[in-house]
């Protein structure tokens, strides 16, 4: 099974999970002769409980929940900044949160162990990009934050339906396919930005505002379809099926009995991906109510 997403999640990884991690009581008992104190703890020990994943320092389906829900809580809290306490410097927040969480999101990817001060210093840099792009267009399109929202908490629950119904899975075959799409959008979206610091292309988004030649009047669009329609299909697209390596990638991991600290590595992985599907969901919204 392909795994993608996160590399911590390997074969070797999973195999030395289980070492050193395994409570006082769960191993080898040994005594001397055949006296009643050492028989009544062999039987005390027998009759414990078996020790669950959690108590062997394996990670589990609730830590990742738990620490998902806690990165979430500090992007809200992070977009809060621009969107109530500082509306008017939503711009260069915006600006400074991308820069700073492009960078921290590097680090916590190419780190071989998790830092969760890293990470969550990552989702509060990523909420002030957050607020500040969706404070800049709720002010210009009222109502598209809790359109976002909504979009965002659908596309989630589909995909999290569809994973679990085994209907979809990130086989090595798609896994191509989905590395060569996004890559080509990676590859996109640097040159549409290019495009739009230097002035070549006009229009809020760049190349995704420019209506696509021969749609004129198709779908209500008087200039035609926007390219950014077709593109912030795709991205959606990318970003469900990216859930879908997430998922996948803890699944496998719990189930191998991974150390319990990359559930952080896992809550990083699910707060990017639920990032990058909601700024899709509110360009696309802002694609096509722009031209109205």
């Amino acid at each position: 099974m392909a795994l993608g997403g996160n590399p911590v999640f390997n074969g070797k990884t999973f195999r030395s999970a289980t070492r050193g991690n395994q409570p006082a009581g769960t191993g080898t008992v040994t005594y001397a002769g055949d006296s009643t104190a050492s028989r009544q703890q062999l039987e005390h020990l027998y009759n414990q409980p078996s020790a669950g994943p959690a108590q062997m320092g394996r990670m589990t389906f609730d830590d990742v929940i738990v620490k998902t829900l806690l990165c979430i809580g500090v992007v809200l809290l992070g977009a809060a900044v621009p969107a109530f306490v500082l509306p008017g410097l939503a711009l260069p927040l915006m600006v400074v949160g991308a820069l700073g969480g492009f960078v921290l999101g590097l680090v916590n990817a190419f780190k071989r162990e998790p830092s969760p001060a890293l990470i969550l210093a990552y989702a509060a840099l990523e909420g002030l990009f957050v607020g500040g792009i969706t404070t800049v267009l709720e002010a210009r399109f009222p109502g598209i934050a809790v359109q976002a929202v909504l979009g965002t908490l659908v596309v989630f629950g589909v995909t999290l339906a569809l994973f679990k119904s085994g209907k979809v899975r990130a086989t090595p075959k798609a896994m191509k396919f989905f590395m060569i799409a996004i890559i080509s959008y990676a590859v996109f979206s640097l040159v549409n930005l290019g495009l739009m610091i230097f002035g070549v292309t006009e229009g809020m988004f760049g190349l995704r505002s420019t209506g696509i030649p021969g749609t004129e009047g198709m779908l209500g669009f008087a200039e035609g379809i926007p390219f950014g329609l077709v593109i912030g299909l795709l991205a959606i697209g990318l970003a469900a099926f990216s859930l879908i390596v997430d998922f996948t990638s803890i699944s496998e991991g719990v189930r191998h009995g991974a150390p319990q600290r990359y559930s952080w590595t896992a809550a990083f992985g699910l707060t990017v991906t639920l990032i990058w599907l909601y700024v899709e969901i509110l360009r696309l919204i802002a694609i096509i109510r722009g031209s109205e």
